[in-house]
């Protein structure tokens, strides 16, 4: 009789052994490989968000902060210039009172010969002796007033130019650190933006720019062109230490703003807070300026109804808030 069985297969598993085997294998190595690859995944948008929040609330102080220097840098540099252009005639006095010193004046002061002055004395005549010694004595007087107007002329120049000499050096030293933070700002920022190109590929996921009308109202005249200039730059990018036209920082926005109603403000958060009036919370009016934090590193623009509008930080479009989103620290109004 003949078996359904070969000999040669009777150590060989079963088809369903062998199915359930392989299964067994994928779920161990399933199980072996999650850890590494959770391991290996990156952040979340939201985890990254907020790194970036953290980050950012760190950065601004040193941007705003940028911004103070360069207001300082501006005014000791129009103070060089002004002295420098009090040099130019101050220069030209010395020159001409040098010239004014006579050849033969200059000659006895500096040590004539003794025979130069003998040649211009001789004579036999008592009355000519006398009136060259007259000539001689004038000659002398008139270098005395010379050289003492060279050297007052000299005196008023160093005066200026010392204190001149002081501020291009503290000026050049200034601007010498002034442009190692702004490459130090820059690192920081190109890795605020690595971070975000991980959460938003695509430049996506900020949410509605404009929630609600901005301003929610109209308050007409200069104030009303102020708000509606900030309003419509809406979604422009923010740009650390730009005033426009097509990117702002917190402060360079509200400064181009009240620029539409003929008012300078300083570009710099704390330098705007000094700048202008205090107003309540309860006399808010759309144009107003919302300062943010203790020590005065952000501003915003009030839009009416709780809103305000902002450039926020790197890497995110201008765009509306809450106003109570962030720590207040004060409101004013520049007019």
């Amino acid at each position: 009789m003949c078996s359904h069985n070969r000999p040669h297969d009777a150590g060989l598993p079963s088809a369903p052994r062998l199915r359930r085997g392989v299964l067994t294998v994928a779920v161990v190595l399933l199980a072996l490989l999650a850890p590494a690859a959770q391991a290996h995944a990156g952040p979340t948008p939201a985890e990254i968000e907020k790194q970036i929040d953290e980050q950012w609330v760190k950065l601004e102080p040193v941007i705003e902060e940028h911004n103070a220097t360069k207001l300082k840098l501006a005014k000791q540099r129009k103070k060089a210039d002004e002295l420098t252009a009090q040099l130019t005639p101050l220069e030209q006095k010395v020159q001409v009172t040098r010239a004014r010193i006579g050849v033969l004046a200059d000659q006895l002061y500096r040590g004539g010969t003794v025979a130069q002055v003998n040649a211009f004395l001789q004579s036999g005549d008592a009355g000519v002796m006398a009136k060259r010694l007259l000539v001689l004595d004038q000659l002398a007087h008139d270098k005395k007033e010379r050289i003492a107007d060279t050297l007052t002329a000299k005196a008023a120049l160093d005066a200026v130019k010392q204190p001149l000499d002081a501020t291009i050096a503290e000026l050049a030293k200034a601007e010498a650190d002034q442009a190692g933070r702004s490459k130090s700002i820059q690192a920081e920022i190109d890795k605020l933006n690595k971070l975000r190109l991980q959460a938003y590929a695509n430049g996506g996921g900020l949410g509605e720019l404009r929630p609600v009308a901005c301003p929610t109202t109209y308050p007409g005249g200069a104030v009303g062109k102020v708000i509606s200039f900030a309003c419509s730059q809406i979604g422009k990018m923010y740009g650390w230490g730009d005033e426009g036209p097509n990117t702002f920082d917190c402060s360079g926005l509200t400064k181009a703003a009240w620029l539409k109603a003929g008012i300078t403000l300083p570009h710099n958060a704390r330098a705007q807070r000094a700048a202008v009036k205090s107003v309540s919370r309860a006399d808010l009016r759309p144009g107003d300026l919302v300062f943010y934090y203790s020590d005065l590193h952000h501003v915003g623009m009030y839009a009416g109804n709780g809103w305000i509008v902002h450039a926020s930080q790197t890497g995110k479009p201008i765009t509306m808030r809450r106003m109570d989103a962030a720590p207040i620290h004060s409101f004013g109004r520049p007019a």
